[in-house]
């Protein structure tokens, strides 16, 4: 966190207007990163209440600079990371692209018959068996996604330990024999987070996250994979590709 410069007002401009613009100039600029100072210390730099400074995060709030984080402060916002949703491209793709270090923490997995909804997406019987795998989507150590992944069995039996081992999905399918799939469904919605997931992406249950569906198949057309990833909105934005 750095200092903020001494505000100069500008006649015929509301204060709060004023110091809104003085704290963007020194995010845009890199001067403020981080975590921003409290109301307190800000009202005391600008010389004017804390309601002034109040009206002036929530603009930098509404305009995607700073993110507020009850219980803990108002941190300077970083940059979004584009997750494209392609064809044949999954998270890891884009990250790579981005260049940014990511990994995926496999938290738990099982082998269960699942909702009929999720049979319906992998065009499976009533009854089968699917391979459930719930992960982390970590980047730069912080944890920017919850994922769910169904698998249909017996074709994928082992694929959590594989996954456990390599890391990324896309690697897991290729050693049990998938190297080319694509996209064949891809949804996205805004939605409040479950408590659980709140607290796995360390944000309020208040504020929206991306919930993002997907179905794979196999070069064949079968399906592969239904997955469900439960973004934090402030950290990842997602591009549509053709």
């Amino acid at each position: 966190m750095s200092a903020v410069m001494p505000l100069t007002r500008t006649p015929g401009v509301s204060i709060w207007l004023q110091i809104e613009k003085a704290l963007a100039d020194d995010i845009l600029g890199g001067r403020v990163t981080g975590r921003l100072a409290n109301e307190l210390e800000l009202a005391g730099r600008f010389g004017v209440n804390r309601h002034t400074v109040r009206q002036a995060v929530k603009a930098l709030a509404e305009r995607g600079l700073v993110e507020v984080l009850h219980g803990r402060g108002t941190f300077v916002r970083e940059e979004a990371i584009d997750y494209a949703l392609g064809r044949r491209s999954r998270f890891a793709h884009s990250l790579a692209k981005a260049r940014r270090v990511g990994a995926s923490r496999l938290t738990h997995d099982a082998e269960r018959v699942p909702e009929p909804e999720v049979l319906a997406l992998l065009e499976l019987p009533a009854g089968s068996r699917v391979v459930q795998v719930d992960s982390l989507d970590v980047v730069d150590d912080k944890v920017v996604g919850v994922c769910t992944q169904y698998f249909p069995l017996p074709r994928f039996a082992g694929i959590a330990q594989v996954y456990r081992e390599l890391g990324k999905t896309h690697l897991a399918l290729a050693r049990l024999g998938v190297e080319t799939f694509e996209r064949r469904l891809g949804r996205v919605t805004a939605k409040l987070p479950e408590r659980a997931v709140a607290r796995q992406l360390k944000q309020p249950t208040a504020t929206p996250i991306l919930y993002v569906e997907s179905v794979y198949v196999d070069a064949a057309g079968r399906p592969i994979e239904y997955g469900i990833s439960r973004f934090n909105s402030a950290m990842v934005q997602v591009l549509v590709e053709p």
